[in-house]
């Protein structure tokens, strides 16, 4: 169960776990079960929750949000439409330090993504045969941004900046309605959203908000409808990545981005508190996340928790802080040395992995399972949350193995296009008459011969 903010003394120290490995042989399964994770049912509990509140929102639409809105968030609730006099009140009340802080995150993001956009592709495989390949934006997305515990505006840009690049029309933005702000969204995600464009912003939190985008809801005496999207993103805490596990097929979804996670190889070379601020900086987004450290040092251990004692004690977010920390999906895992360490680090297939090591490039080109990787000492995961460039919407939960962060072609399709001459379907014509016979498909072959058999 997760304690409030101020039911752990601050004076505490933090019970940062060890899982030793050395001296294992252990398969990928093994290291998978060894290494630090959430226990219990979490995600079972969850999935029954969230599948009600979906069925509420498909059967009741705006009542329901309502409902709900009051249920979770304290607020009364016409309609979740935010008006668009508060978003560019919102935009030209933000603290200007904070507005160029966004200005240059967007700047980064934007020539990350302009970047990654694939280029179409003709291939001619004969005279007169082409085919091609064209990637196409999907026509309207849904984008999620978190709230509760924190504030997240870099969300918005994380979320939007590549939505744009990739060329989507419609854009829709949720997030939790805030008791403090009126039933709105907190406002500097408002004056985010108002920065990039986005119009259409909607105060609706958690799996519900995730319902809405995926099954759309009809208009009502309160107001407009919310139109379903194609696509939707962003991360959240786990009702919502309960929630897009739940509606993917119905819409596409970018990956089960759950609570924050943090890996981090390090050897006997890693500053310790370097190390330990940035398994707190992780560690403070929500009690439930994950900070791991994976080395061989025994020293360093031994320095590192020496390291969180002190500088947990000191944070604003102390409690929550420690109970992350203390929590077992948090911990040291003891390795024999760096290949070990390499085979945990793709076994736990983190959202974020540092790499603290001698020789830290040459290390990270060698990990095949990682949301994003960070390199040496001045690449923190904090770099990447707000100004790398990079997206931070990334998998969680060990998805990393076979998903990716969120990027431009997250909101793009791959068409493929076919141009044959008649010349050019008669030189394999033969061929595809043997593979259609082969396969008991005869039909397949005679949709080829007739066309050389008809009449023009």
């Amino acid at each position: 169960m997760t304690i409030s903010p101020d039911a752990v003394p601050a004076t505490s120290a933090v019970n940062f776990r060890t899982v030793d490995l050395r001296g294992r042989a252990l398969s990928l399964a093994g290291l998978r079960a060894a290494v630090p994770r959430a226990q219990g049912s979490t995600a079972a509990d969850a999935e029954d929750k969230v599948q009600s509140i979906i069925s509420a929102v498909r059967g009741r639409g705006f009542t329901a949000l309502s409902e709900l809105a009051e249920r979770f968030d304290g607020v009364e609730q016409q309609h979740p439409r935010v008006p668009a006099d508060a978003l560019r009140t919102a935009l030209e009340q933000l603290d200007p330090a904070v507005r160029r802080a966004l200005e240059e995150s967007i700047s980064r993001a934007r020539k990350f993504a302009d970047a990654q956009r694939p280029r179409n592709v003709d291939v001619e495989l004969g005279d007169g045969a082409v085919v091609s390949q064209n990637w196409v934006p999907v026509a309207r997305v849904g984008l999620y941004v978190p709230g509760g515990l924190a504030v997240y505006p870099s969300s918005v840009v994380m979320n939007v900046v590549p939505a744009l690049a990739a060329g989507v029309a419609s854009i829709a933005l949720a997030s939790p309605p805030q008791k403090e702000f009126g039933g709105l969204p907190h406002p500097t995600i408002l004056a985010a959203a108002h920065l990039l464009g986005i119009t259409e912003v909607y105060a609706i939190g958690g799996a519900q908000a995730i319902a809405a985008f995926a099954y759309g809801v009809e208009a009502s005496a309160s107001g407009p409808a919310l139109e379903p999207v194609d696509v939707v993103t962003g991360p959240g805490n786990i009702f919502v990545a309960t929630a897009k596990r739940l509606v993917k097929g119905v819409v596409g979804i970018d990956s089960e981005a759950g609570t924050t996670e943090i890996a981090i190889l390090a050897d006997a070379t890693a500053k310790p508190a370097l190390v330990a601020a940035d398994l707190i900086s992780q560690a403070e987004h929500d009690p439930k996340a994950a900070s791991v450290l994976i080395t061989d040092s025994e020293d360093l251990v031994a320095a590192v928790r020496s390291e969180l004692d002190r500088q947990a004690a000191a944070t604003r977010h102390s409690a929550r802080v420690q109970e992350a920390l203390s929590g077992p999906q948090s911990g040291v895992v003891l390795v024999d040395g760096l290949e070990q360490g390499i085979a945990a680090c793709d076994a736990y297939a983190a959202e974020h992995l540092e790499i603290m090591t001698a020789d830290a490039p040459a290390v990270a080109a060698r990990i095949r399972n990682a949301g994003a990787i960070f390199v040496g000492d001045y690449s923190p995961v904090s770099l990447g949350d707000y100004c790398a460039g990079s997206n931070h919407v990334l998998p969680t939960s060990g998805t990393a193995a076979f998903s990716s962060g969120l990027n431009v072609t997250t909101f793009l399709r791959a068409i493929q296009v076919v141009n044959y001459t008649r010349q050019a379907l008669e030189e394999v014509g033969g061929h595809i008459v043997s593979l259609s016979r082969a396969e008991d498909l005869p039909a397949h072959g005679d949709a080829v011969t007739v066309r050389f058999t008809t009449p023009s």
